[in-house]
C-alpha cells in the first residue's frame, strides 16, 4: 500500500506500509473483530438507466457482495486502518525498483478461519499477495469446490501446512489432473470435511513430501486401499471415526509404509488381530501407537503390541479391558506387558518404575491356577525368581489401656489413639463423672517418668497418638485452681 508524504520542499516521497508482528515467529493468528468484517456494501441502485439496466445491476452487484473470496478476506482482515501505528504496523520506504508496489506485506503464516470464505478471487492478486506464505489455515469456511482451492494453492508456490477442516468437501471429487499444484504441501489437515477416500488417495499420490495427515471426524467405518502408496507420510492421525476392526487398520500399513505415529484413538477398534511376521512386515517403522477409548478387551491385543519392531510409545486409556483395574494397577499391568515401551501414556518409564511393575505382576498372578497364568508371568519369574508377598502395615492409630488417676482414685480406661485431647477430657467426664472445664490431664510415660515427668495435655485439637501413649502408661487428672487477685492487688 502506497502512502505519499509531504516534504518541506513542496515534493513527496512514497513510503510503503509493512506489516510484521513483533515476535520472531512472524506469525498472525489471533482472532478480532477484523476476521469476519465485511466490505462497505455497494449501493444496489444504479442512478441512471432502465430499469432492466437497474435490474440487472442489482442481481451483479448483490452476487458480488455475498461472495466472499480468498483475496477479498485477506485484504479486510489485513487492511493498514486495522492496524494503528505503534501496534504492529511499520512505515519504512519502498525498496528501490519494488515489483508489488502497492500490495500488503503478510506474515509467512496466515489464518483466515470463520470468514465464510467460498471463492478464491483473482489468481494473480493472490500470486502477488502470498508468494512466500508457507503456512495457511482456511479452516471452517465454506469452500466446496476443489477448483477454487486449487486455485489459491496453485499461487502459494511455498506452501508447506494447510488446514482445510472443516469446509464441506463431501460432495465434491478431486480430479487428479488439477492435484499437482498440492506437490509441495507436508502437512494437510481434512478434519471433519467428510473427503472421500478417493480424493484422500489423489493427494496422497500427488504430494511426494507429505509428512502428516489429519483425517479427524470423518466418520469412516471403513478404509478404501490405494493401490499407489504414500511412502513420505509419517504421521497418520484419524481419531473419533466409525473403524471397529483390525483389517480395516491393517490397510495403513500398506498404504503408507514409513508410518511412525498412527493416532487411533477414541475409535472402536475392537482388537489387533495380526500375527507377529505380518505386524513386523506391514508396519516396521511404527513408534507410538494411540489406542485410546478404543474397544480393546483382552490382554492377547496389548501382548501383540509389542510385535511391532520399534514401538516406543503407547497410549490405551479409556479401554474397557482396564476398568475394573485401579489406577496404579492399570498402569503396572501395562508396563510390564510391554517391555520395551519407554512412554506409557504420555509419562515417560523409568527403569525403577518398570522393575517396581514387574516386580507387582508377579505378586498379582502368583496365586492364580497354573492354567490361568500369563506366558508373561514366568518370563518375569525367571528374572526375579518367586517374590514373597508384600507385609501388611497397619497405620490407622489403634487402641492402648493406660491407667487414670484422680485422686486417690485409679482407673483402666481404653483410649482410642485417633480422638483428640478434647475428646478425651468428654470422655472422662462421664466415665468418672468429673467437671471437664475444671480439670488438666498429664500424661506421664511409665518408662521415662523419672527423667521426663508429667506433661500435660494443653492443646484441646491434638490427636493422642501424637503423644506416643503406650500400654500402661498414666493420665493424671488435677483440678484447676482458680487465682483469685483483688483490684487492690493488681
Amino acid at each position: 500500500m502506497l502512502t505519499n508524504v509531504a516534504t518541506g520542499t513542496g515534493g513527496r516521497v512514497t513510503v510503503k506500509v509493512y506489516f510484521f508482528y513483533l515476535i520472531s515467529l512472524n506469525y498472525v493468528g489471533f482472532t478480532s473483530k477484523y476476521d469476519t468484517m465485511t466490505a462497505p456494501r455497494r449501493s444496489r441502485r444504479k442512478q441512471h438507466g432502465s430499469a432492466g439496466e437497474r435490474g440487472s445491476t442489482m442481481e451483479s452487484s448483490s452476487d458480488e457482495e455475498e461472495a466472499r473470496t480468498f483475496i477479498r478476506v485477506l485484504s479486510e482482515k489485513y487492511n493498514p486502518e486495522n492496524f494503528p501505528y505503534g501496534q504492529g504496523v511499520v512505515v519504512m520506504p519502498s525498496p528501490p525498483g519494488s515489483p508489488v508496489k502497492d500490495r500488503l506485506f503478510l506474515p509467512s503464516i496466515l489464518v483466515l478461519n470463520y470468514c465464510g470464505i467460498t471463492k478464491a478471487g483473482d489468481r494473480s492478486d493472490i500470486a502477488a499477495f502470498c508468494s512466500h506464505v508457507v503456512e495457511l489455515d482456511l479452516s471452517h469456511n465454506q469452500l466446496s469446490d476443489w477448483a477454487e482451492i486449487c486455485t489459491i494453492v496453485s499461487s502459494i508456490p511455498h506452501l508447506d501446512f494447510l488446514n482445510l477442516s472443516m469446509n464441506p468437501l463431501s460432495s465434491m471429487k478431486l480430479e487428479p489432473s488439477m492435484a499437482d499444484v498440492f506437490s509441495r504441501v507436508r502437512q494437510l489437515v481434512l478434519n471433519n470435511t467428510h473427503v472421500s477416500w478417493d480424493t484422500v488417495h489423489t493427494l496422497t499420490q500427488h504430494t511426494p513430501e507429505l509428512d502428516e495427515l489429519f483425517l479427524c471426524l470423518n466418520d469412516y467405518n471403513t478404509v478404501l486401499e490405494s493401490q499407489t502408496s504414500c511412502p513420505s507420510l509419517r504421521l497418520l492421525q484419524i481419531t473419533d471415526n466409525q473403524l471397529q476392526h483390525w483389517a480395516e487398520v491393517r490397510k495403513f500399513g500398506r498404504m503408507y509404509p514409513s508410518l511412525c505415529t498412527l493416532v487411533l484413538a477414541n475409535n472402536s477398534v475392537d482388537s489387533v488381530n495380526d500375527t507377529k511376521e505380518t505386524l513386523q512386515r506391514l508396519f516396521p517403522n511404527l513408534r507410538s501407537i494411540n489406542l485410546n477409548n478404543s474397544g480393546l478387551t483382552k490382554w492377547e491385543d496389548i501382548v501383540r503390541l509389542n510385535f511391532f519392531p520399534k514401538l516406543e510409545e503407547v497410549k490405551a486409556m479409556g479401554i474397557p479391558l482396564l476398568q475394573p483395574y485401579t489406577t496404579h494397577e492399570r498402569r503396572c499391568l501395562l508396563l510390564a506387558h510391554l517391555p520395551s515401551v519407554s512412554v506409557l501414556n504420555g509419562g515417560k518409564v523409568s527403569d525403577g518404575e518398570r522393575e517396581d511393575a514387574e516386580r507387582f505382576f508377579i505378586r498379582y498372578y502368583q496365586d492364580c491356577p497354573e492354567q490361568e497364568l500369563p506366558e508373561r508371568y514366568h518370563t518375569l519369574v525367571s528374572k526375579y525368581g518367586h517374590l514373597a508377598p508384600l507385609a501388611e502395615v497397619d497405620l490407622s492409630p489403634r487402641c492402648t489401656m493406660v491407667d487414670v488417676r484422680w485422686g486417690d482414685r485409679v482407673e483402666a480406661v481404653s483410649l482410642r489413639l485417633e480422638q483428640t485431647v478434647g475428646d478425651l477430657k468428654k470422655h472422662l467426664k462421664t466415665l468418672l463423672q468429673l467437671p471437664t472445664n475444671g480439670i488438666r490431664l498429664f500424661y506421664i510415660k511409665r518408662e521415662m517418668c523419672s527423667v521426663l515427668g508429667p506433661e500435660e495435655l494443653k492443646c484441646g485439637t491434638r490427636a493422642l497418638h501424637s503423644y506416643s501413649i503406650r500400654d500402661g502408661d498414666e493420665i493424671l487428672v488435677v483440678p484447676k485452681v482458680k487465682s483469685r487477685c483483688s483490684s487492690s492487688e493488681v
